[in-house]
């Protein structure tokens, strides 16, 4: 399974589908990685994820892996949430979002929520920017040297891979162009 969503991943970068459609649906896998699920503000991130036009198997695969890594950043979101959240210049606004009949069903008042969220929109335009360029990098340089490498040639010739390179080469002429 590892291997076949590190196959679909290859096929997507080398795809036809917009850089820009590559790199916002990484830069929001990495948003919604920060964020620990199973509030309001999560589902609404999730939903908004998919009315833009981001490319959704990559969000859900960056989610994937960046949720793993994010564990590993507890600690300092979990500080910036309580910096945010303790600061006495922000309590009135704080009380009175808290006081709204579903603002607290986002559990923004969280450590971890507001630090993940804060994290997550500073965090944003870096990630996506770094995705786009690399995406471009990866077409223009990357791609052609890899694919005709020796090692790629001596791996088309083991069965199991030769396989699998025909069934993702016939799954994308089944999807057809990505816009």
């Amino acid at each position: 399974m590892f291997l076949k969503l590190i196959a679909r991943v290859i096929v997507i970068l080398s795809s036809n589908t917009n850089p820009v459609q590559i790199a916002a649906g990484l830069a929001s896998g990495l948003f919604l990685a920060l964020l620990p699920a199973g509030n309001l503000l999560w589902v609404l991130l999730f939903l908004i994820l998919f009315v833009s036009k981001a490319h959704y198997g990559i969000a859900l695969a960056a989610l994937a892996v960046f949720k793993l890594v994010a564990s590993l950043a507890a600690g300092p979101l979990d500080a910036l949430g309580w910096a945010v959240l303790n600061a006495s210049a922000l309590r009135p606004a704080f009380t009175a979002l808290y006081g709204m009949p579903i603002a607290p069903l986002t559990r923004f008042n969280n450590t971890l929520v507001m630090g993940g969220l804060l994290a997550g929109l500073v965090l944003w335009a870096p990630a996506f920017l770094t995705a786009r360029a690399g995406v471009t990098v990866y077409r223009a340089r990357l791609a052609p040297r890899i694919a005709g490498s020796k090692f790629v040639a001596a791996l088309k010739k083991v069965p199991l891979v030769s396989a699998l390179a025909k069934a993702l080469g016939a799954a994308a002429r089944i999807a057809g162009p990505a816009e």
